[in-house]
């Protein structure tokens, strides 16, 4: 296994939860289109997803996903999608070649962590897909386990450097 697909947290329970959450659970589960391998991950209660459209000026940021049902609905259109799409190379190697998680902030029970996409995926027809942004996670520990209870998303990665609106 490449060393960008390994958990960096191997001696740090909670980051160590967290990411595999966020990024081999969410990876494995969009590419399957499987809602149900990432929905005990939530808190559906108070849920609440902004989306940044790509902007660096908060002042355009939208409430993009004010229940997890809306979120859920968008994630399983673009799992899809992403399925339409013939790749030159392992889908699933290039989206963790992509992703970087390696900023997780915690205060007690509440964590953010900082999830980076900056890379590109070979496509069969010759194209890529660029993956360029970032979100921010909002996750609380329930119970024994961490849980998202919503984020800002689709920033742009690195911020300062992308249209404002």
């Amino acid at each position: 296994m490449s060393s960008f697909m390994t958990n960096p947290f191997p001696n740090d329970p909670d980051r160590r939860e967290i990411w595999t959450m966020l990024v081999e659970r969410d990876i494995d589960a969009f590419l399957a289109g499987d809602w149900g391998m990432v929905d005990g991950d939530f808190v559906k209660e108070g849920f609440l997803g902004i989306d940044a459209g790509k902007s660096d000026n908060p002042d355009s940021w939208r409430i993009g996903f004010p229940t997890l049902d809306v979120y859920r609905e968008e994630w399983l259109r673009q799992a899809a999608e992403a399925k339409k799409v013939k790749y030159a190379e392992d889908q699933r190697t290039g989206i963790f070649r992509a992703t970087n998680l390696q900023h997780i902030e915690i205060n007690g029970d509440i964590a953010v962590a900082h999830k980076k996409f900056d890379g590109t995926i070979a496509r069969a027809d010759g194209g890529k897909d660029i993956m360029n942004w970032q979100t921010l996670y909002f996750c609380r520990k329930v119970g024994r386990q961490w849980k998202l209870t919503g984020f800002i998303g689709y920033a742009p990665f690195p911020m300062g450097t992308a249209r404002t609106a």
